[in-house]
């Protein structure tokens, strides 16, 4: 079990979802996704979120409010991943892994290919925080 962070991003009322690359697991290639990463041993959740934005999208973040944790299995790894709220004053478009990004409203998330392990937080958005994206 990988324990990981993730990060829903609002931005101007819309969402940011990040499409990854290439991977050796090719159920995760170039699939969108709630970027974040690996927990380092010790690390507290918030500050893992905070590095892991600024080394995959040169963002300072003020990570916001706890979302849900995740468990899911994929054929090859498991992942517990804790997700938070994050809203962005600026963006600029800078990726240092991703090959692209979509600012999409929740509606216009659906027609995105998503990672597995991210489809549930999807749900709760929709769900629960609506009034967070609100265009």
């Amino acid at each position: 079990m990988i324990e990981v962070v993730a990060a829903v991003i609002e931005y101007e009322g819309k969402l940011l979802a990040f499409q990854r690359g290439a991977s050796k697991y090719k159920y995760i290639s170039h699939k969108y996704e709630f970027p974040g990463g690996k927990v380092e041993d010790g690390e507290d959740l918030c500050a893992a979120l905070a590095r892991e934005l600024q080394e995959e999208l040169y963002l300072v973040v003020k990570v916001k409010d706890f979302l849900a944790t995740i468990d899911h299995t994929y054929p090859d790894f498991s992942i517990k991943m804790h997700c938070f709220l994050v809203n962005l004053e600026e963006f600029d478009g800078r990726l240092a892994e991703h090959e692209s990004f979509a600012h999409v409203t929740l509606k216009e998330a659906d027609n995105l290919d998503w990672i597995e392990a991210d489809r549930p937080i999807l749900k709760i958005l929709k769900e629960e925080h609506t009034d967070v994206f609100s265009c």
